[in-house]
């Protein structure tokens, strides 16, 4: 796994795509409002230089559609609202432009995944990440994740998921969502 695609330049997107970028990932951040891309921009700017100084910030490629950020992607996160309509919007978009390999995360406090995976063609390769979205970028490395699978979810995508969170610092948990 090589390829990350983020999905929202919102604070939680640009915290998440510097990191991951930091862990040596190519990442694809989309947005599809301008200043949020520009502000992404900014922010990895902030943290560290102008681009020719800085190899993460030259890991992070800017993009304005859905279908350019995952068109590669072997995980893609979204950082949409904790919102039923909008996930269910976003997992839909995710699910038809993704390619079959790709596994898809997203980050929930209130949603069961079990629900959100049932409305796509590949819900063995859905995984949530249970926390409040908005809490999630104030998490240090060493700090525990949790990941939240449904019964169908497959071994290569827990395997994926867990990767990516432990070579960002994080020390993944799993548990299976009831019911």
């Amino acid at each position: 796994m090589t390829t990350i695609a983020i999905i929202g330049a919102g604070p939680l997107g640009r915290w998440l795509a510097l990191a991951t970028a930091r862990a040596g990932y190519r990442v694809f951040l989309e947005d599809v409002m301008p200043s949020n891309l520009h502000h992404a921009q900014e922010y990895l700017r902030q943290q560290h230089g102008p681009p020719q100084t800085d190899s993460a910030h030259g890991q992070v490629t800017f993009v304005s559609t859905v279908e350019d950020a995952v068109r590669e992607a072997d995980l893609v996160i979204d950082c949409v609202p904790d919102e039923l309509e909008s996930k269910l919007e976003i997992l839909w978009l995710l699910d038809r432009m993704a390619p079959p390999r790709t596994v898809i995360a997203t980050p929930t406090a209130a949603l069961s995944i079990a629900d959100l995976a049932a409305c796509t063609y590949r819900p063995e390769k859905c995984i949530a990440i249970a926390a409040d979205p908005r809490a999630l970028s104030g998490q240090t490395p060493g700090s525990a994740i949790r990941l939240v699978t449904i019964e169908r979810t497959a071994p290569e995508a827990v395997a994926c998921v867990e990767s990516f969170w432990r070579r960002l610092g994080f020390v993944p948990t799993l548990e299976q969502a009831s019911g």
